[in-house]
């Protein structure tokens, strides 16, 4: 296959662990002969330092040109006192609502290599932590309207969270066709005691349920699953949540793995076309240092090939290869242990590659 990749290596650790995803994707090209063009976009800080927007037009474009789009990460304390519209991370969303992503599937796994640095007891690690998060990403409070203004001498802001059935719906249904393929059980998150816009959710998620008698469905409060989370994340198969909720919780659940470095995520619409990218943050604080762990985006590569490109054996493959270095005892600082082996972020993309 001939692929276009568009790449955003964006700001802080982006570019050196990007660099390292496309090292096994060379590989993979070279062992199956494909044939991977990338073309690289600005987008973030790095954008904004350039061209003085977080995503002009002309990298949307070249987003909406490729066949998938691989991000390492933007933001960063540099361009934390810029108004709201021209932050980094307004790129992101412009990014997401131009490619019509709506959908963004986050599993969380523990990789058995990497039981001792789960934060949850071993009586709890040891009944499985193996769940996907389907969260719902382009619409809901942070795409609804948003306000300050003056009333009674004070400030008052408003943002608005807000959802159509419609929304709703397609996002349930990659919910439950998600979990035809895994375990058969959904979990809808919401506040439906408080908010109309959960309650709403529930009656349309209660009719997609009808057509799937196959898979177990039921509800949770967003406070309450985020104690369950912790409590027992072995009960959760599929999580599908709005966008705020899953926000929250994604990341929450990322942390019972261990490390947020290992955790890949896809950003889907209704074509073949998406955004893969580690859900890290761009840590300012170690860019440029090659001490990042790189698993993340490579595994959103694999996620990639596999959601996008249909190449299951090459998705896969790069799976078994970082498990295999992991079996190795290979280690970047993050996931460090005794009696392993410490990496850089370039030795560990070699030694994935090299397990090809």
């Amino acid at each position: 296959m001939n692929k276009t990749i568009a790449v955003i290596r964006g700001d802080g650790i982006g570019p050196e662990i990007v660099n390292e995803a496309i090292k096994v994707l060379d590989k993979i090209a070279e062992k199956y002969g494909h044939t991977f063009a990338y073309d690289d976009v600005d987008m973030g800080g790095v954008a904004i330092d350039k061209w003085g927007d977080p995503l002009p037009q002309a990298m949307l474009d070249k987003c909406l040109a490729a066949d998938s789009v691989l991000l390492g990460a933007v933001g960063g304390p540099k361009w934390e006192g810029l108004p709201g519209p021209q932050r980094p991370e307004k790129g992101l969303l412009r990014l997401r609502a131009g490619m019509g992503l709506y959908s963004n599937l986050r599993p969380a796994k523990l990789w058995p290599q990497l039981a001792d640095a789960s934060p949850l007891k071993p009586s709890i690690v040891e009944k499985g932590i193996d769940f996907l998060v389907v969260r719902e990403l382009i619409s809901g409070i942070y795409f609804g309207e948003h306000k300050t203004v003056e009333e009674n001498g004070e400030k008052v802001a408003t943002d608005v969270m807000l959802y159509a059935e419609h929304e709703i719906e397609r996002i349930g249904r990659i919910a439950f066709e998600t979990a035809m393929k895994r375990r058969k059980k959904v979990t809808c998150v919401d506040k439906a005691n408080v908010l109309d816009t959960s309650r709403l959710w529930r009656a349309v998620l209660h009719r997609i349920k009808e057509e799937y008698p196959e898979v177990e469905y039921g509800e949770m409060f967003v406070d309450n699953a985020s104690m369950q989370l912790v409590k027992d994340p072995s009960q959760f198969d599929v999580i599908v949540t709005g966008n705020m909720f899953g926000d929250i919780l994604s990341d929450e659940a990322s942390m019972l793995t261990g490390t947020i470095g290992m955790i890949p995520s896809s950003s889907l619409g209704d074509g073949t076309r998406g955004m893969y990218e580690p859900i890290h943050g761009s840590a300012p604080d170690i860019a440029g240092q090659n001490k990042a762990n790189p698993i993340g985006t490579i595994l959103s590569a694999a996620m990639m090939l596999k959601y996008s490109f249909g190449m299951d054996a090459e998705a896969a493959a790069i799976e078994t290869a970082v498990e295999q270095a992991l079996n190795d005892g290979l280690r970047t600082a993050d996931m460090m242990a005794g009696g392993c082996t410490p990496a850089t972020c370039s030795e560990m993309g070699d030694a994935i590659a090299a397990r090809l």
